[in-house]
């Protein structure tokens, strides 16, 4: 008889984390090769910073309401419908839904295309000076907007195919907005500048900008068929007086502040970004993006999978299983992110200038990523948790707390900017970011516990104690990691830049697995599972 090394409930979920994440790896890698080209092509001076600038302002409202709040809100009381009513009668609200977002997305869409000007004279301040870089951002703003509206109803879908369990897809049906801008940089761009050698920047980045709109169309089509397997679609039904849209629309609100705290904090900095010095935004654009591999391949992986797990076991009111997929899910968050975070910092100038020193990407634009990416680094742990532990909250269908949480560390983060951004540049910025977010994640985290014991259950003396255990066997072997990383930076003059990342990361990466499997931390055994190589329980004789 063979002892089961891990149960059947951690299998499905570490599977699922596997499949999300891969599909992440791969729309993560096309964004890179995207940011590359825009680098390679456009540099990281005036006319990227009015190309992200316009491009976070449609992204900004899409995070927020449509894979922020919407998801949040809707995914909770997408599952109690399912366990308690009809397909019909799911299949209404489905549409109702549909129907109410659709016209809340044209009138938003509408409204940031006509007051574009002044929605670009609050993000960027800074631009307001120097008229030609103001009327470009202006410009881009209007174009870039409509992905708003498709990215929006592609994150509805995603969100149906989450609670229906499917990861996969969802996960890479962004790396449609990296497929349309590199088919533009590399295919379209260089026959245009061929025939048109004249052709203005502007123009060029204009045709960049309506590939970014053509890429949330496809982010939305390529989900269709996969919903239509499920016997789901979305049709226009205007009963928008739907109780459960009215549900959904409760919640909504106050999880637009609540889940999308980074959010935020990424949008004021962008912000004070304006204000220092040029290549500022594209900065920290750059460093936000290497930031968010990790943090999308884990810990929105993590959190993503959990949501619909925690909106089950809420609407079952087993809450001593929501107090175990919480706990679990933190205990993964540590021993992979923390690691990767701490990595991140330390491999931070030799990865940027490898990946974008090229081209009219100069050396200070890399110090500047650096700056920032290190900054960004130190909070990639809180930055994954605050997903799950918000989630919790949502789950409950309950957002006030973790909305007043989220409204107190915006504007911590907003002081610690003014404070910070004038010694430590777009360092400081990052930095800011980073040390909200932990006053974010630890309040959360003793919020959750008085929440839990209302309804009998606490993240258990057990729990507590696997979570304190795994926190301290992470920084063990992450130190062990460090020592390793700084001491191959010798090595650089005869390995090259290339050299150091790849050794840095592959080898950093075995030893501080190799150094988990020495002090037997369960969470290795989820690499396993992700890898591939943990059999299923239910195929282990027992």
């Amino acid at each position: 008889m063979r002892k089961l090394e891990i149960s059947q409930s951690s299998y499905n979920f570490a599977k699922r984390i596997r499949k999300f994440s891969l599909a992440t790896l791969f729309s993560r890698i096309l964004g890179y090769v995207r940011d590359a080209s825009v680098a390679y092509y456009f540099g990281g001076g005036q006319i990227t910073d009015s190309f992200y600038t316009a491009f976070r302002i449609s992204n900004f409202f899409r995070t927020v309401l449509g894979e922020g709040a919407l998801s949040s809100s809707f995914i909770p009381v997408f599952s109690k419908s399912l366990k308690e009513k009809s397909k019909e009668e799911v299949q209404k609200f489905l549409n109702a839904l549909f129907t109410h977002l659709f016209i809340l997305l044209v009138l938003l869409t509408s409204l940031g295309i006509y007051f574009a000007p002044i929605i670009t004279q609050w993000i960027a301040p800074g631009f307001v000076s120097f008229p030609s870089k103001f009327n470009m951002t202006v410009s881009l703003t209007r174009w870039t907007f409509p992905f708003f509206l498709f990215i929006s109803l592609a994150a509805l879908v995603s969100a149906i195919l989450n609670t229906l369990k499917h990861f996969f897809l969802p996960a890479l049906a962004p790396s449609m907005l990296s497929v349309a801008e590199i088919s533009y940089l590399i295919l379209i761009l260089p026959l245009t500048i061929y025939y048109l050698p004249h052709l203005s920047l502007e123009s060029q980045i204009i045709g960049l900008s309506i590939a970014v709109v053509l890429g949330g169309v496809g982010h939305f089509l390529i989900q269709l068929p996969l919903l239509y397997k499920e016997n789901f679609s979305l049709k226009f039904n205007f009963h928008l007086k739907h109780p459960d849209v009215m549900r959904v629309r409760k919640l909504m609100l106050p999880s637009l502040i609540g889940l999308s705290a980074d959010k935020l904090s990424a949008f004021v900095n962008s912000i004070c970004a304006t204000l220092l010095v040029e290549g500022s935004v594209t900065a920290l654009y750059n460093s936000n993006r290497l930031m968010q591999l990790p943090l999308a391949l884990f810990g929105v992986a993590i959190a993503s999978v959990s949501l619909p797990m925690l909106s089950d076991h809420t609407a079952e009111n087993n809450y001593k299983k929501l107090s175990a997929t919480v706990n679990e899910s933190l205990r993964t968050v540590i021993f992979v992110v923390l690691p990767a975070s701490l990595g991140l910092a330390v491999l931070a100038r030799p990865i940027v200038s490898l990946l974008f020193e090229h081209g009219k990407f100069t050396a200070l634009s890399t110090s500047l990523t650096v700056q920032a990416l290190q900054g960004y680094a130190l909070g990639l742990v809180a930055y994954s948790a605050i997903k799950i532990l918000a989630n919790t909250f949502y789950a409950f269908q309950e957002p006030k707390i973790p909305v007043k949480i989220a409204i107190s560390c915006v504007t911590l983060n907003i002081c610690l900017n003014i404070i910070l951004m004038e010694p430590l540049g777009v360092g400081g910025l990052a930095l800011a970011t980073s040390i909200s977010s932990w006053v974010n994640v630890i309040w959360l985290y003793l919020l959750l516990q008085a929440r839990l014991k209302k309804v009998g259950e606490v993240l258990e003396n057990s729990g507590s104690r696997k979570l304190s255990d795994t926190l301290l066997k992470t920084f063990v072997c992450s130190g062990i990691m460090l020592i390793y990383l700084y001491l191959i930076y010798f090595l650089e003059p005869w390995i090259g830049i290339g050299g150091l990342v790849v050794l840095g990361v592959a080898g950093g990466s075995l030893l501080y697995l190799i150094c988990a499997k020495s002090l037997k931390m369960e969470e290795q055994k989820l690499i396993s599972i992700m890898i591939g190589q943990q059999a299923n329980p239910s195929d282990l004789d027992e």
